[in-house]
């Protein structure tokens, strides 16, 4: 028989309807609201809080001292640091406000906002604060275009049978 181990520390608080799945590290002091859903192998560190209805794929590292919005999607494998200059004795979390989607790969240095409503792209490095309603992408990351624009390109895809990614 397998038995699935997930950690979850001391003073976590869970919101209702939080689905956790496999191997995921939850650290103390924690907050998740309510339909929040984490994905396998994830490891959200002590002093994190996760707004209501935020999706974290597998994979996904959330540093301490975090912030991450309501109505957030973390892709998989996505990594937020702590540290701007390892290994220094201060930390500082990222903060993802409402509605932000970071996708798959992403990196995102300590210290760093991502704006309301704003895009990270796959693969992207972000160095610098994301301003919201903005989609970025590249090493570094740079702005690309609005979400309005991002948000017509993804009901296209939605609805066609041509591929035509962003």
């Amino acid at each position: 028989m397998v038995k699935i181990i997930n950690h979850i520390g001391k003073n976590v608080k869970l919101g209702k309807n939080v689905h956790i799945w496999h191997f995921v590290y939850i650290g103390d002091n924690t907050e998740i609201g309510d339909n929040v859903k984490i994905g396998s192998l994830s490891h959200i560190d002590y002093n994190v809080k996760i707004g209501s209805n935020t999706k974290i794929e597998g994979l996904v590292y959330i540093p301490p001292l975090s912030v991450i919005g309501e109505g957030v999607f973390i892709g998989p494998r996505a990594t937020l640091t702590n540290d701007p200059y390892p290994m220094s004795d201060r930390m500082v979390g990222v903060v993802v406000e409402d509605n932000a989607v970071i996708c798959a790969g992403a990196v995102i240095k300590a210290g760093v906002k991502i704006g309301r409503n704003s895009v990270v792209g796959m693969g992207a490095v972000v160095t610098r604060d994301v301003p919201p309603d903005t989609v970025v992408y590249g090493v570094p990351a740079k702005p690309m275009y609005s979400r309005s624009v991002y948000d017509e390109k993804r009901l296209k895809w939605m609805h066609s049978s041509t591929i035509d990614t962003p």
